[in-house]
């Protein structure tokens, strides 16, 4: 079986997460899809905590579409995929990209044994995948071309998040409404 690994803050879960998951597993580049929300990330502080938004992405869950939550405190993705790789031992696991990940690459932890693993290309405005996968040698790896990218920033959603009117066209009602909660009983 080919699985996709989803990594991300997803925060907040919006429109084209879903989307995006929910092509990969229609257009059959993966059989099942695991959703990996992470409990910290490097580059970002003040991430709404990690239970809240597992809940919302439980919100999406289906039988093709998982979210995991065993592993989501470990800091690095070649952590993660040796963990997946053990409870997954005779599964194809595939590394789902945005293509700005591409660029930085070589400054992830572990790079080469992530390499090791297939990947799947989702492509991003302004970005020669092409040129970079060869920067980076790697040729193990599918570009997700026929999907319609979805311009949407998570940090666009959060910072207006008090008007509904503004982000409605991005994130589901039923996530925006739990958010509300979850930003009202922050303060």
């Amino acid at each position: 079986m080919k699985i996709g690994i989803y990594i991300g803050s997803f925060d907040p879960v919006h429109k084209g997460h879903i989307r995006m998951a929910r092509y990969l597993l229609k257009k059959n580049y993966v059989d099942h899809l695991l959703i990996v929300p992470t409990g910290n990330y490097w580059n970002k502080q003040d991430l709404t905590p990690i239970e809240e938004r597992i809940g919302i992405l439980k919100m999406f869950e289906a039988e093709d579409l998982e979210i995991e939550t065993e592993y989501n405190h470990l800091p690095y993705t070649y952590q993660l995929l040796r963990k997946l790789k053990k409870r997954y031992p005779k599964d194809e696991l595939y590394l789902i990209l945005g293509a700005d990940n591409l660029l930085h690459f070589e400054d992830w932890q572990n790079a080469r044994e992530i390499m090791k693993y297939p990947w799947i290309i989702l492509k991003r405005d302004g970005i020669d995948i092409g040129q970079n996968m060869e920067r980076l040698k790697k040729k193990d790896y599918v570009i997700a071309d026929d999907i319609r990218e979805y311009d949407v920033s998570s940090s666009y959603i959060r910072e207006n998040m008090d008007d509904y009117e503004k982000v409605k066209d991005y994130i589901h009602k039923r996530v925006y409404d739990r958010y509300k909660r979850i930003l009202q009983n922050k303060s």
